[in-house]
């Protein structure tokens, strides 16, 4: 018996990645909670799904968030800063539909998955967006930073 456990602890730590989460050097990740009211007017669109919207309030993420309702009463925020480069005056994107566009690169990306979706082949490592959690509480959503 204390063979098996002896192999299993062998496997746990041969098993165990030595290499920590890969970061997004460009970002920083700060400290924030902000709630949206979605029986105001300003964040109604997001009461349907499949709606987006940017709150561009300074309380919130570096410069802004984009929230998307995916349906099901579940809501994806991603900051609206750019993630492929340090932020700067263009790294703002805009909010078209459900895509993001970072007018500095022409960079797209999906509200919905906060995936690039003209990702260069180019060998570089392009990162996708900062998602911030959010819940959902009957009108109320609120969002955290990680």
């Amino acid at each position: 018996m204390k063979r098996i456990w002896g192999l299993i602890l062998i496997i746990c730590l041969l098993s165990c990645d030595k290499e920590r989460t890969n970061r997004n050097p460009f970002l920083q990740e700060i400290g924030f909670q902000f709630e949206l009211n979605l029986n105001l007017p300003l964040y109604s669109p997001l009461t349907n799904s499949g709606s987006s919207i940017y709150v561009g309030n300074t309380q919130v993420g570096t410069r802004g968030a984009f929230v998307t309702n995916t349906g099901f009463d579940v809501f994806r925020v991603f900051e609206a800063s750019c993630p492929n480069h340090a932020p700067n005056e263009c790294s703002t994107m805009t909010l078209n539909g459900i895509v993001a566009t970072c007018s500095c690169e022409d960079f797209e990306y999906s509200t919905i998955t906060g995936q690039l979706l003209n990702n260069p082949d180019d060998g570089t490592r392009y990162f996708d967006m900062l998602e911030y959690r959010a819940s959902f509480n009957g009108s109320n959503l609120v969002i955290i930073s990680n």
